[in-house]
């Protein structure tokens, strides 16, 4: 069962109790992400994660890679386009040892001249580890062939010409602006009891910032075509489709053709373009949900000469899908595939935190097990019919890095 709860600052508090296991998951989520930023300070929100990790007013950067060493635990963030986590798995008896040094970095961040340097280095480099792997770099490529110059175009990391120009005032009103009670969730799942919530309500009760007021710029599919060269030896390609938003009704008919489409070694490309022809090694498709809009995407790498029938195949079997959608039995077989996937994901306390977190993020509201599975069985064949409709239009966005 999960539990939520609203501070009176508006900080709110997912629980969800798993007696039976030894961790504790938990996770400070921010419904603050790169699709936030100014042009101008994009890369401002994954720098003030990684800065979080570098030193409070009683901890340095050492002392709070040992804290959670020390216990076998294991302490992480990320940054997407709409928000941002950081995140702890340890075991239950040291579930009040990490919400204290979580909340810690959280409140009591520094923000040192020398470690703010320091760690512009190593974003830099993190920046270039990605551009010098296409099959990550192409997504980005995609993403601004997609949305253009709005803010879901840009990269998380941001440039090093503008990480560059960053100040340590540029971090602090980044977070005075968009850290803020009614931004923040905190997830929990694993073995935790009703004093729990008690030693969170203690540490962030006092949180009091004022909300920012977030205009969203819905975005227009820009459909453009992207091509750079590089020193490597394949081309990696991506398409872009429109997809849906996170709140869609029709979310899970998409999930169910992406599973068919190109998740798996039994997904319709996978089969059309490595098993029966062998043209790529790696092919798959993939969807992203935001807030108000959604893009489905389709990767495929493969050599220069042959991208041409690679581009065939991929067409081929799109149009195979528009034209005839899913047999019966292929529809069967991946609602049973989606439902094993949701279950076997309930054995981490790790997902089951991260689930909780992005859904009361981005939905509000939580459903049961079962509320899913019946979700999953009412998707009937004039759903998915629609569905592949709306993606499908004839227009795509194209991203491309081919060989020198």
């Amino acid at each position: 069962m999960i539990e939520t709860y609203t501070l009176s600052n508006g900080v709110r508090i997912v629980l969800e109790r798993v007696p039976t296991v030894r961790s504790v998951s938990l996770g400070i989520w921010l419904f603050t992400g790169s699709r936030n930023e100014r042009e101008e300070i994009n890369g401002v929100s994954h720098f003030l994660e990684h800065m979080l990790f570098k030193g409070t007013k009683t901890r340095s950067a050492q002392e709070i890679a040992e804290a959670f060493d020390s216990i076998g635990g294991y302490v992480n963030a990320f940054t997407a386009k709409e928000y941002t986590c950081y995140y702890a798995r340890v075991l239950d008896s040291y579930k009040e040892y990490a919400l204290e040094i979580l909340s810690d970095m959280f409140f009591n961040s520094i923000f040192l001249e020398e470690e703010l340097e320091r760690e512009k280095k190593v974003i830099i480099e993190e920046i270039k580890m990605y551009e010098d792997t296409p099959d990550e770099h192409v997504h980005d490529l995609l993403s601004q062939a997609f949305f253009g110059n709005h803010e879901l175009g840009r990269s998380i990391l941001g440039t090093e010409r503008r990480l560059k120009a960053m100040t340590r005032d540029t971090l602090i009103q980044y977070m005075e602006t968009f850290y803020t009670p009614k931004n923040t969730v905190i997830s929990v799942a694993g073995n935790v009891d009703e004093q729990f919530i008690k030693e969170i309500e203690k540490r962030f009760l006092h949180f009091n910032r004022k909300d920012p007021q977030i205009v969203r710029h819905e975005p227009t599919p820009q459909y453009q075509s992207i091509v750079i060269e590089k020193e490597i030896e394949q081309v990696h390609l991506c398409f872009g489709f429109p997809g849906l938003k996170a709140k869609d009704e029709r979310l899970m008919s998409l999930l169910l053709i992406n599973s068919a489409l190109g998740t798996g070694m039994s997904s319709r490309l996978f089969q059309e373009i490595r098993e029966k022809r062998g043209l790529a090694y790696s092919v798959y498709s993939y969807h992203h949900s935001y807030v108000d809009t959604g893009m489905l995407g389709i990767y495929a790498g493969t050599t220069k000469e042959q991208l041409p029938e690679l581009i065939e195949a991929i067409e081929k079997t799109i149009d195979e899908l528009v034209k005839n959608g899913l047999t019966d039995q292929e529809l069967n077989n991946k609602k049973e595939k989606l439902k094993g996937n949701i279950l076997l994901s309930l054995e981490s306390m790790s997902s089951r935190m991260s689930r909780n977190g992005r859904n009361e993020l981005m939905l509000e509201k939580h459903r049961t097990l079962d509320e899913i599975i019946e979700e999953i069985d009412a998707v009937d064949q004039q759903m998915i019919n629609e569905t592949i409709a709306h993606i499908f239009t004839g227009k795509r966005a194209e991203a491309m890095i081919v060989p020198k």
